[in-house]
């Protein structure tokens, strides 16, 4: 009789996730002309496989008792491969541990599910404590690479700092996000290094990337700014001299910390960037997302920059292990223009919303720079209310 309740209650367990597995989202209707939110969240620590989570053997575990719980399950790089959406997503256990998995969609949208195993990432000759983060890059070498934060504890720290970490970029490389190769790790000389970011395309013959210089763990201390640099090779990926093509600034939303989200998309009037701003509040840390574009010819020169951010935590997205943030490493285009922004609330859910390239593009152009000033802020404002009222509008209708 407990072996048939034991049964019962694995039944419903594996109801519910499937449940949820295919539960179809729905997008926001209303929106800023820029992007659309979709309403759920597209991946859960709920949307974890039971078997991940539970010793299903009543042999070994009659209470049926979860043994290796999920905490939360955010950023995620992004990819389109044999026509579905691969996300390499972060998933974190209760034991603080990061780990990356694959998870799959027909649309990009909803019913995504995770590949029956996480990514078994093979170390170096200095072991990881942690990894996240991974940045996805089809790049024209033929590889898909992986740029991802490789964390490990500061040796110089004293026994009793259980704290102190060292951040670097890890780097692998696959063909099918299946089998992955460890290569060394990025070396620069400017600090640690967190959100690396590799182009994807060859730039004077050289492997290019987009680095975030720092000189702590957490606090960017004198670095900061989206770096740039080129490298020989990716086997010994060496970035020699990095320059700032995107700095912090003050009283802006960037003024604490700023790194790229994902590989840039290209596109007819330069390459658009997906990156994250932070900045200091009396409830702290606040992450929002802000677009740039860069010249196709000379991708690490800025030619528009919009002013404040493209996208913030709103409602429940404002909650969660690390409040009043969201988060992107991931983002996918179709064959209609469409772009699938995949990002990360509070470090704890994952989520979409969707624009096209030519909204993008528009918005980026168009949109004026940030005016540094509350006295531009309203010049810049009372130019475009004196634009809309020189038109024919009802305004009171």
């Amino acid at each position: 009789m407990k072996e048939k309740r034991f049964n019962e209650e694995v039944a419903r367990l594996f109801a519910h996730y499937r449940r949820l597995i295919d539960t179809k989202n729905e997008q926001e209707n209303v929106g800023n002309g820029i992007f659309k939110r979709y309403k759920k969240p597209i991946l859960t620590a709920a949307h974890v496989p039971p078997f991940w989570k539970y010793d299903l053997d009543y042999r070994t575990n009659p209470l049926l008792i979860e043994r290796m719980g999920i905490n939360a399950v955010f950023n995620a790089g992004a990819i389109r491969l044999n026509g579905r959406v691969l996300l390499v997503v972060r998933m974190e256990g209760v034991d603080r541990k990061s780990f990356f998995a694959v998870a799959e969609s027909a649309n990009g949208v909803d019913q995504f599910w995770f590949w029956d195993y996480p990514i078994t990432m093979p170390e170096t000759s200095d072991p990881d404590t942690n990894v996240y983060d991974m940045r996805v890059v089809q790049h024209e070498d033929g590889w898909i690479y992986g740029l991802f934060c490789t964390e490990r504890k500061d040796p110089g720290s004293l026994p009793s700092d259980t704290s102190s970490a060292i951040a670097q970029c890890g780097i692998a490389r696959t063909r099918d996000l299946k089998t992955w190769e460890r290569l060394e790790d990025l070396k620069t000389y400017t600090g640690q290094q967190r959100n690396v970011v590799l182009h994807p395309e060859f730039v004077q013959g050289k492997y290019a990337f987009y680095t975030r210089p720092q000189q702590g763990f957490i606090d960017v201390g004198s670095g900061g700014g989206i770096g740039w640099g080129l490298s020989d090779s990716m086997e010994r990926a060496e970035v020699r001299e990095e320059i700032i093509i995107d700095d912090r600034v003050y009283h802006t939303i960037k003024e604490v910390k700023n790194g790229l989200g994902p590989a840039p998309i290209k596109t007819h009037h330069g390459w658009l960037h997906l990156a994250h701003g932070v900045r200091n509040t009396a409830a702290g840390l606040r992450y929002v997302l802000y677009l740039f574009m860069t010249a196709l010819e000379s991708p690490w020169k800025v030619i528009h920059r919009p002013g404040g951010y493209f996208l913030a935590p709103e409602g429940m997205e404002r909650v969660g292990d690390v409040s009043n943030v969201v988060f992107s490493n991931g983002w996918v285009t179709d064959e209609e223009g469409r772009v699938f922004i995949y990002y990360a609330s509070s470090d704890t859910r994952l989520h979409v919303a969707i624009s096209s390239i030519e909204r993008l593009v528009d918005y980026a152009m168009h949109t004026p720079e940030d005016g540094l000033t509350s006295a531009n802020s309203v010049r810049q404002r009372m130019a475009l209310i004196k634009h809309n009222l020189n038109k024919s509008y009802n305004t009171t209708s």
